[in-house]
């Protein structure tokens, strides 16, 4: 899928950061996109510099609070109104909060859920029912490393991505004889205003930012690998290799992620 001309794209979290940097690598690749997020304003000047790199296609900017079942469905009223198909979404929409998890509040938990986990797999049910008749189609879903290696202050934000992983490796199998495939992409940090709400002491980015995504780089990493069947894409490489020795040795890794890697 170099090339994307006439390929319609359903991105969430697409105003800022990393939904964004992947709006915009679809559009250079004349992917007709439609764009979903909160904030109004933002979300139409992405729209409008879609426009201007894709040379035509078409970019259609739903302002919408995926905290609601019913914005959801209305994002799907319009891809159906305005395409014949959907052949890939990217869920790029989430929030993190910093905090110990004994001084979380219990609404921000249920919040987070429902941003982070929950609207993320009804848009991908809905998504993949309409890939199974088309017998096509990728759905893209930005989890976390957070949610393969958690560390202190995160035990929320780690919990609703690693439902996601758990979600989208099950889905996975129920889609392949459908010829639609589920790619789960596994961050550590971006270099985004993310870090603005996830972090109260302002602090964390700097100290991570040798092991910081550039999310320009990791856009079009995704994009790049749609259609070859990926299952996952865990970024930075470092962090992918950290996982695969926690497995080997959990107590090791929980020293090391409660003490040397604890950078909140």
């Amino acid at each position: 899928m170099a090339q994307l001309t006439g390929k319609t794209f359903l991105i969430t979290g697409a105003s800022s950061g990393l939904g964004e940097q992947l709006a915009f690598a679809a559009a250079a690749r004349g992917a007709n996109v439609v764009l979903v997020a909160r904030r109004k304003e933002r979300l139409m000047r992405v729209a409008d510099q879609c426009r201007i790199l894709s040379a035509g296609a078409q970019a259609l900017a739903v302002t919408g609070d995926l905290n609601h079942v019913t914005a959801i469905e209305h994002v799907f009223d319009v891809v159906d109104q305005s395409f014949k198909q959907l052949d890939v979404v990217i869920n790029a929409a989430g929030f993190g909060y910093m905090v110990n998890a004994t001084e979380m509040d219990p609404a921000m938990i249920a919040r987070m859920f429902r941003v982070n986990t929950l609207a993320t797999m009804y848009i991908s049910q809905l998504a993949a029912r309409r890939m199974r008749q088309q017998a096509s189609g990728e759905i893209v879903n930005i989890a976390s490393i957070a949610g393969k290696i958690a560390t202190p202050k995160s035990a929320v934000y780690a919990a609703t991505k690693a439902a996601l992983i758990a979600y989208d490796n099950s889905l996975r199998l129920e889609l392949r004889a459908n010829h639609v495939n589920v790619m789960t992409v596994n961050p550590g940090p971006i270099k985004t205003d993310f870090f603005e709400t996830a972090d109260p002491s302002g602090h964390y980015l700097d100290r991570v930012e040798k092991l910081a995504l550039d999310p320009i780089r990791l856009a079009e990493l995704i994009v790049s690998q749609l259609g070859r069947r990926r299952r996952e894409i865990n970024r930075p490489r470092l962090m992918a290799v950290a996982n695969i020795g926690y497995q080997l040795a959990p107590r090791v890794g929980d020293w090391l992620t409660g003490s040397v890697f604890n950078f909140k």
